[in-house]
């Protein structure tokens, strides 16, 4: 199946940021599933991190991340992302990792003990997390919230109807993780994320953001699916940009604050830039 243009992104990417994170061994979510929007963030300096390494030990379908024993957490891996962060004198960085059901809290503890470091070396530094569902571990997410962090995301992924194809998962779990957060720290903000091209019908898409809607979510993300390999799921079809705008239209009515619907929105796109826009009350579509 041929790409569409609007799917594609045509511009040179920043080879210094990508020799430094591979001179320094960090792993990011950008090469590890090989984001469409890397061009874009590297000219701009900006990652997402990923720590806890490149193994899943979840098998979803969609998803392009190594499918293997996962190795022992690096304990230097907060330093080194911390160090990162400084280097570059960014303002806001997104932490994320693959799933880990190996480790009795899901990884929660590497989350708190890398935001720790970060604003130890980087106090004015903004943090988003994009967590797993650490297996419906509610001590877990508290652990996470209760750091210094101002986003909590999880992404949902896809419609319910999809979820046993598709994801190795369970939607009313994620949608309990959600929940949850928001309940534990009204202040922090809320975030989850959809893509488009699997199979789902727009009535389902809409059903899904009503659920999200639900739990308090302040932010969704709505993308197209782009298959990571010829061993994934593949795209079942193309979505126009017009549906991309009907669907944002509607989010934004049921009550989301900030919605990114566009082809090649990815969960971190603009992620400071809706952190902001919550901030100052420009409630609306990027």
């Amino acid at each position: 199946m041929l790409l569409p243009e609007w799917v594609k992104l045509k511009l040179r990417e920043d080879s210094f940021v990508k020799i430094y994170l591979k001179k320094n061994k960090i792993t990011t979510v950008c090469e590890t599933l090989r984001c469409p929007n890397r061009p874009y963030c590297y000219n701009a300096k900006t990652v997402s991190f990923m720590i806890l390494g490149d193994r899943c030990t979840r098998r979803c379908g969609f998803c392009g991340s190594k499918k293997l024993k996962p190795y022992c957490p690096d304990p230097m891996e907060p330093q080194k992302v911390a160090k990162v962060v400084k280097d570059f004198s960014m303002k806001y960085v997104v932490i994320t990792s693959p799933t880990r059901d190996d480790l009795a809290d899901g990884g929660a503890e590497y989350y708190v003990e890398t935001v720790k470091e970060v604003k130890r070396l980087s106090p004015e530094t903004l943090i988003e997390v994009l967590v797993p569902d650490f297996g419906g571990n509610l001590e877990a997410v508290k652990r996470v919230i209760s750091s210094e962090i101002v986003v909590f995301s999880h992404n949902l992924e896809t419609v319910r109807r999809l979820y046993s194809s598709l994801r190795d998962a369970n939607y009313e779990r994620s949608l309990k993780i959600l929940k949850e957060a928001k309940e534990l720290r009204a202040e922090v903000i809320t975030k989850s994320g959809i893509m488009l091209g699997v199979g789902e019908t727009l009535n389902e898409v809409l059903n899904t953001l009503k659920d999200l809607k639900e739990t308090n979510c302040d932010i969704v993300t709505i993308g197209q699916y782009l298959q990571p390999s010829k061993n994934a799921y593949p795209v079942v079809k193309y979505i126009n940009p017009e549906i991309f705008d009907r669907i944002a239209e509607f989010a934004l009515k049921v009550g989301f604050k900030v919605v990114l619907s566009r082809p090649l929105v990815r969960s971190s796109t603009k992620a400071y830039e809706a952190y902001l826009a919550i901030k100052e009350g420009r409630y609306g579509r990027l």
